[in-house]
């Protein structure tokens, strides 16, 4: 979404684990007891072989990758690394607002960038937070179809991206069109950048992957429409008992 280079996109699955719950236990015909195919999922058959493919590389490299970099690397350039890769995210952050007409949000996101680039040397502190500006979730070229009305489309496994929809699939161009990152000119820095985004990003999530249960590829699936349905209406999803939860009030 946010980086399309991102690898099956843990942190959109694992940011609603909370909400996912009983999610990850899918609906069953009651005369066979066979898990039905949603809507939603239309090629689960072909989704699942990627998604196996996906998770034996993940398995036996990025894993192994991603514990080896954490071992090596002190806590305070981990944090350093995110925060960097967290401002240069405020640049399509901002461009996503903007096409969405949220403009609070693309002020909020415009001066994150400004503060954390000059004040917080290239993005490496985030100082802007201490000056009342917050962190928001991230937005996406996608979810900016989403909001004006695109349907998101069959939900689909890419090989070596993961998760994503049709809409968003579409989007990737866009996506890296927005990407500062992707304007480096030195494709040796380019691609170490990019790898060490998604190492650091795997590396981060070692211990959440354990909140997983059942279904690995279910888990997944339910948890990343949640996410990106919670993020296309900023927040506002209905339980279901039919009530709203909102996590955040947008009073940009």
């Amino acid at each position: 979404m946010k980086n399309a280079g991102i690898l099956w996109k843990f942190t959109s699955i694992l940011l609603v684990v909370g909400l996912v719950g009983c999610a990850a236990n899918p609906q069953k015909d009651s005369t066979t007891d066979a898990p039905l195919i949603p809507e939603k999922d239309p090629w689960e058959g072909f989704n699942r072989k990627v998604f196996a493919f996906n998770d034996t590389l993940d398995r036996f490299f990025l894993k192994p990758v991603a514990r080896g970099y954490r071992f090596v690397t002190p806590d305070f350039m981990e944090t350093g690394v995110t925060n960097f890769f967290s401002n240069v995210g405020e640049v399509p952050n901002a461009l996503n607002n903007v096409l969405q007409w949220k403009w609070g949000k693309a002020a909020n996101s415009t001066g994150r960038l400004l503060i954390n680039t000059t004040v917080g040397v290239g993005g490496l502190f985030d100082v802007a937070r201490h000056a009342g500006l917050p962190k928001l979730d991230g937005e996406s070229f996608g979810q900016t179809l989403s909001y004006w009305g695109v349907d998101q489309g069959p939900y689909v496994i890419l090989p070596f991206l993961g998760p994503a929809t049709m809409t968003d699939t579409v989007a990737m161009p866009a996506d890296w069109f927005m990407d500062p990152v992707s304007y480096v000119e030195n494709k040796e820095v380019l691609y170490g950048l990019k790898a060490l985004d998604v190492v650091q990003i795997r590396a981060g999530l070692l211990e959440a992957e354990k909140l997983i249960s059942g279904d690995r590829y279910i888990f997944i699936r339910e948890a990343y429409l949640q996410r990106r349905e919670y993020l296309v209406q900023d927040g506002k999803v209905e339980d279901d008992f039919g009530g709203d939860l909102e996590e955040f009030d947008d009073d940009f």
